[in-house]
């Protein structure tokens, strides 16, 4: 064996270490859902910087399951779950460049609606964005 392949072989195993370590870095520290009944508040942004409150009672593990059967929220099913583009009745524009940012407590959340894990008392924010 050459010092070139064996060099290649030592780097695919040292990056599929590193690969495992991060999948179970993020397994250990992932949110857990909360069973049972839960409240939930939602602030949805519109395109005109007006702004509607909304709470909801539920007994939903994630944000989608909470929200779209209420009617606040659709969207398209993607590979990632649903890709938001309805939320309380206004739809973003494409051509427009305008998508639904998802915070929670003012902090933009790290996965969509079907990963986020809710519990009692949580507050998300839906904004209207326009530019990519």
């Amino acid at each position: 064996m050459s010092k070139k392949t064996r060099n290649i072989i030592i780097a695919v195993a040292v990056l599929l270490v590193l690969v495992a370590a991060a999948v179970g870095v993020y397994m250990h520290f992932a949110p857990e859902p909360q069973d049972g009944a839960k409240t939930i508040n939602v602030t949805v942004v519109h395109g005109d910087q007006s702004q509607k409150d909304f709470t909801y009672n539920t007994d939903a593990e994630n944000l989608r399951a909470a929200l779209e059967p209420e009617g606040l929220i659709a969207g398209d099913e993607s590979e990632f779950g649903l890709f938001v583009k309805t939320v309380d009745g206004e739809t973003a524009d494409d051509s427009l460049e305008q998508w639904w940012c998802v915070t929670k407590g003012g902090e933009m959340t790290e996965t969509g609606v079907d990963g986020i894990m809710i519990a009692d008392g949580d507050t998300y924010e839906f904004t209207l964005k326009t530019g990519w």
